[in-house]
């Protein structure tokens, strides 16, 4: 296998630097602080809340905790936290959960299990064990910090003499003195050499000899039981919808259109029959014969690793050696699963071993620790400055560097708000996506950027939209910003899933979507595959085109990277980066000005991250055939089109000429302006959408 990197390649010397005891933030509060080991806290308790950190190995939290008399380890089923979750990666948290109180018990210590709300069974365990901190690593995601901040409430209010104290605390994959001044260029983050800091082993823990419920480990019916239950659970058949496959629509059309009500009734049906089916075969089936002797595929699926961390460190030797031969069973099966996985150089490894670093069953460092441990042994104790040795060593070292950058920017994201927008994390399939909502009342707005573009090009929109009285959502799609740029197929059919799953799972209700350029043509597939999660579409210049009397929908083939997009993608970057000033200001003709430096230097910055040479091999597989006049049919009298006239990257009179001949019951605007309306003419748009969702609404209302 030829050594190649699927990323920008990641340098770090060879070396690893000891961690600090502890990471921690005052995010939160000031009452959030850092728990110095010291002679005090040896006469106290302490809760070591897990969420996203199903392990002892490498767990900072444990390694500061093990100074008190007594430590609770504690698992909390809330469903915000489980909701989020596919079947599989339940399944996969449940075996996780149940060596991880093996492992916990072997240690000393035990781990409780409980069912319910987080800022109600915390405080009353703090008073039953007469705890005096709590725990939790820190997250980025939005409702996560916020469930943290409604613990930290609730405890505040306790009647106490000194109420418990939220310790926050990180796996510091390096040592970084300060976030805040932490560059957010990742060409001047790699000048600042920072070395990898070395994992951490668990110590033997104190035991809490109080006479406690510690709780047993659920199966997967149980929790199917228990979410049937959830009050805060969506309608059914909207979160459903997720479950709709964008293949699985097109499909069915293939074998002639039909009505699109009934069309998404069938196959919610379908999909409701099958998870019918499922919670049959899983409510009395217990969590622990889902393991299949020596297999590290654990899951019913069996696509991904689980298990406890024993069992993903295996499988993360056996992936790390492909290239050697071997008589272990469950290494050969990686192997085998590896080249099923390989849909591009690299991207095995976040396929197979993506859910356990998402549920922290294993730590970034500790991956890239033994990822370059191998790497030497295979070299004579050398590291090579020309690359990696192996593929699988590349993939796994530079899967887990990318996955932590993106990580420590969303992070300052949160603590610091250095935006246009205060920014929230969302993730979708584990993948960190950056987005901002303006606005307490009104109908739901979501903007939808361009290709290279994120959620601040429309920095002249959001507010003014907003204060016309709707709620508006811009979102960073995945590949582009400061969201994360993974090492996946990108399609125009896996960006409209994002955009499908971020309604039904942030939004929660069914939204007008303004989208521009490749965005436009994302939204329109949004409409035309999921039509009950939006109600109106606004498309400014976008890609795509109209097919007179189509008489079928073409699936796409399954994408994989050839030596062309490969080449391409390196080409174009090296163009982008030394022209994308002359090609932003020619998208802008009318009003230059806009196209500032502020704007040209975010994307020159974005250009630089892990994963982007990725997403820049989607040019050249981009499949727009799926014809908008078919998408957006069932949309009659809910389409307006905006459309810059002197657009560089399309002929605009064409374009409107098509859309009113082959789309009944369009809306459509004209500009002197050029690929960004929205930016180059904000007032003039901002006044369009405004109107027309004001005037969708109050027609809806007469109906």
């Amino acid at each position: 296998m030829a050594v190649l990197h699927w990323t920008q390649p990641l340098h770090f010397p060879p070396s690893f630097t000891s961690p600090p005891p502890l990471f921690f933030s005052s995010s939160i509060s000031s009452r959030t602080v850092h728990c110095k080991s010291t002679k005090d806290n040896h006469d106290n308790t302490a809760l070591v809340w897990f969420m996203h950190d199903l392990r002892i190995d490498d767990h900072p939290a444990l390694i500061t905790a093990s100074s008190y008399r007594s430590i609770v380890p504690l698992y909390i089923f809330d469903r915000r936290i489980i909701s989020r979750f596919s079947d599989e990666t339940l399944e996969i948290a449940l075996l996780a959960l149940t060596d991880l109180r093996k492992d916990l018990k072997n240690h000393g210590s035990n781990l409780m299990i409980k069912f319910g709300d987080a800022e109600e069974i915390i405080p009353e365990l703090v008073t039953k064990v007469n705890a005096v901190d709590i725990f939790v690593e820190e997250e980025v995601e939005y409702n996560l910090r916020n469930m943290v901040r409604f613990v930290e409430q609730s405890l505040s209010s306790m009647s106490q003499e000194r109420p418990p104290r939220i310790v926050l605390w990180r796996t510091p994959f390096f040592d970084i003195k300060s976030l805040k001044e932490l560059p957010a260029s990742y060409v001047d983050f790699e000048k600042l050499k920072l070395s990898p800091t070395s994992p951490l082993e668990c110590p033997v823990l104190p035991f809490c000899d109080l006479d406690l419920d510690w709780g047993n480990v659920p199966t997967v019916g149980d929790l199917k039981r228990y979410m049937r239950e959830n009050i805060w659970k969506l309608n059914q058949d909207w979160t459903s919808i997720k479950a709709i496959s964008a293949e699985s629509v097109l499909r069915r059309d293939r074998l002639g259109r039909v009505n699109m009500q009934n069309r998404m009734a069938e196959i919610l049906e379908e999909s409701n029959l099958v998870e019918d089916n499922d919670q049959l075969n899983l409510v009395n089936k217990p969590t622990q014969t889902k393991k299949r002797e020596n297999s590290v595929f654990v899951s019913r699926t069996g696509n991904v690793v689980g298990g406890g961390t024993s069992v993903v460190l295996n499988a993360l030797a056996g992936y790390l050696r492909y290239l050697e031969g071997t008589s272990k069973d469950e290494w050969r099966e990686v192997h085998e699963k590896l080249r099923n996985a390989e849909s591009r150089t690299g991207a095995s490894f976040r396929v197979l071993f993506g859910s356990a670093l998402f549920l922290g069953i294993i730590s970034r460092r500790r991956v890239y620790y033994e990822a370059i441990k191998y790497e030497k042994e295979r070299d004579a104790g050398f590291l090579s400055p020309f690359g990696y040795s192996a593929e699988t060593v590349a993939a796994a070292a530079d899967t887990v560097s990318s996955m932590e950058w993106y990580w420590i920017m969303a992070l300052k994201s949160q603590i610091y708000n250095e935006g246009l927008y205060p920014v929230r994390i969302w993730r979708w399939n584990g993948y960190v996506v950056q987005y901002t909502v303006v606005g307490r009342e009104g109908p739901a707005v979501l903007l939808v950027h361009g290709f290279g573009a994120f959620l601040e090009h429309f920095r002249d929109n959001i507010k003014s939209i907003a204060d016309a009285g709707n709620r508006v959502w811009a979102i960073t799609l995945l590949g582009f910003g400061k969201s994360e740029k993974p090492n996946i197929v990108y399609t125009e059919l896996i960006w409209a899933q994002l955009l499908r799953d971020f309604v039904v799972e942030v939004v929660g209700e069914p939204v007008h979507l303004v989208g521009n350029s490749i965005g436009a043509y994302f939204a329109a597939i949004v409409a035309g595959l999921w039509p009950a999660l939006v109600k109106s579409v606004v498309l400014m210049n976008t890609a795509g085109s109209i097919v007179p009397n189509y008489s079928s929908v073409p699936l796409a083939e399954e994408r994989q990277t050839s030596g062309v997009s490969w080449l391409g993608s390196r080409v174009l970057s090296f163009y982008l980066k030394l022209s994308v000033g002359s090609i932003v200001k020619n998208c802008y003709p009318s009003n230059k000005d806009r196209a500032d430096d502020w704007l040209i230097n975010e994307m020159l910055r974005a250009s630089n991250d892990p994963g982007v040479l990725v997403v820049l091999e989607s040019i050249f597989k981009f499949n727009l055939s799926i014809p908008l006049n078919y998408l957006l049919e069932p949309f009659e009298g809910k389409v307006l089109i905006i459309q810059g006239m002197k657009d560089p990257l399309s002929k605009s009179s064409f374009i409107l000429s098509m859309f009113k001949r082959h789309c009944s019951g369009i809306e459509t605007k004209e500009l002197d302006a050029g690929h960004c309306p929205h930016d180059e003419r904000p007032e003039e748009v901002n006044s369009f959408i405004c109107e027309w969702v004001q005037t969708f609404e109050r027609n809806l209302q007469q109906c």
